[in-house]
């Protein structure tokens, strides 16, 4: 496992003030555009929920999409994507989060989720922590038993974790 963590943080560019001067950018597109890092990649995300009975993977959008249907498949499992406003149509179940500089949105249809249904929320990167205690809200409004998370990037030094659930498994494959 050590090797494949390896190999596919090898193919994560850091690119340096990205977006911003003193920001260090995590830009995954090398990973997505190499067939066995990216089959790597959906192989260990997967690992930690193998036999955990998870039903439907839920993606956040856009980036989580990419690695939550490939993930669902791996697991066997449903997909349901986590929008931002206005992306699908009536009836929606919504819920509102805060960012540095304002408030954002996560909806999902309102049948998206079976009650009890074993939902896991999988994003590319953690770093607040605000979107995915966004998600885990969501999937519990839709009824859904919350299984866990897992994040291919946790940006440690942003503290993302310590707004997660508590008792409830955050799996990160990569941490910086």
């Amino acid at each position: 496992m050590q090797q494949s963590l390896q190999q596919i943080q090898a193919l994560i560019r850091a690119v340096p003030d990205f977006p911003k001067p003193g920001v260090v950018f995590r830009d995954i597109t090398p990973l997505l555009a190499d067939a066995g890092g990216f089959a790597r990649c959906i192989d260990a995300l997967a690992e930690p929920w193998q036999g955990s009975g998870v039903q439907a993977v839920c993606g956040i959008e856009s980036r989580g999409f990419i690695f939550g249907a490939a993930l669902a498949q791996k697991l066997h499992a449903g997909f349901v994507p986590l929008r931002k406003p206005r992306k699908l149509p009536p009836p929606v179940v919504g819920v509102d989060y805060q960012l540095e500089y304002g408030v954002d949105r996560l909806e999902a249809r309102d049948d998206a989720l079976r009650p009890g249904e074993r939902a896991l929320i999988v994003d590319d990167v953690l770093a607040t922590g605000g979107t995915l205690a966004a998600a885990s809200a969501l999937v519990q409004k839709l009824g859904a038993l919350l299984v866990g998370a897992s994040v291919v990037i946790e940006l440690a030094e942003l503290k993302g974790r310590e707004r997660w659930l508590g008792g409830t498994p955050l799996h990160a494959l990569l941490r910086y």
